[in-house]
């Protein structure tokens, strides 16, 4: 990857462009190799002791958020009233992009990051670069390969923050195109089932899929439940 590629911050300059020792400027991280932030996520923290086994669920984080909003609890308090939780989540942000840089550098893989923050969680994409496209090894059989790269950054984050991280990677869009053919489905399905007035199950899919599919019925004044044991867990569409 080359020097000159561009990251983006909700459309500010990437922090490590700024001059460290900058008052309230957090450190960078971009010397950590992947290794070592994996290492670092297994370790338990020194204020809570609490540790996180990567043999987790890519979903497991996904799974609490899965049900439409509308009582989702508020964001954690600042501690000691400092970083808002935008710059908390832009710091997430920040810490994946370097992780994610030396990891396409290490594969000798082209592709451009891009941070931003989608309502309570950072969005990191890895996309074409003037360089050439991104490999889409990177996303895999179902997304399969894309989903352990997220938990891996994730771990990369927790290991720098402290904070466990609900941070949601794309890579070449294959999470954008998919919501666009989830919405479409859930459309259908939600007509079906105002005709019906009978409740209709969906597919199987992943907690990323079920929470769009699950936002979706919402909007359109129906209730839904996800049922089912992984990997067969799927929405129930519920007449209103």
């Amino acid at each position: 990857m080359s020097d000159q590629d561009a990251t983006t911050v909700a459309g500010q300059p990437r922090h490590d462009e700024v001059q460290e020792g900058q008052e309230g400027q957090a450190p960078t991280v971009g010397a950590q190799t992947p290794e070592a932030a994996i290492s670092a996520a297994e370790t338990p923290s020194a204020e809570g002791g609490a540790t996180v086994d990567s043999t987790d669920s890519t979903d497991s984080t996904d799974e609490t958020s899965e049900q439409p909003s509308g009582e989702a609890a508020a964001p954690p308090a600042e501690p000691g009233g400092g970083r808002s939780r935008v710059g908390q989540l832009e710091r997430e942000g920040e810490v994946a992009a370097d992780f994610l840089e030396q990891l396409l550098d290490i594969a000798d893989m082209d592709g451009d990051i891009e941070v931003d923050v989608d309502g309570d969680r950072a969005a990191v994409a890895i996309v074409d670069s003037e360089e050439g496209r991104v490999s889409r090894r990177l996303v895999g059989p179902e997304g399969t390969v894309l989903d352990a790269l997220q938990e891996l950054t994730r771990l990369a984050v927790q290991a720098a923050t402290g904070e466990r991280s609900r941070l949601m990677l794309d890579v070449a869009g294959h999470r954008a195109e998919r919501r666009t053919a989830l919405v479409g489905l859930a459309r259908t399905v939600i007509e079906q089932v105002k005709q019906s007035g009978e409740k209709q199950a969906m597919e199987s899919m992943t907690a990323f899929e079920r929470k769009v599919v699950h936002d979706e019925v919402a909007a359109a004044g129906l209730g839904s439940d996800s049922e089912g044991v992984e990997p067969h867990r799927h929405v129930v569409v519920l007449p209103a």
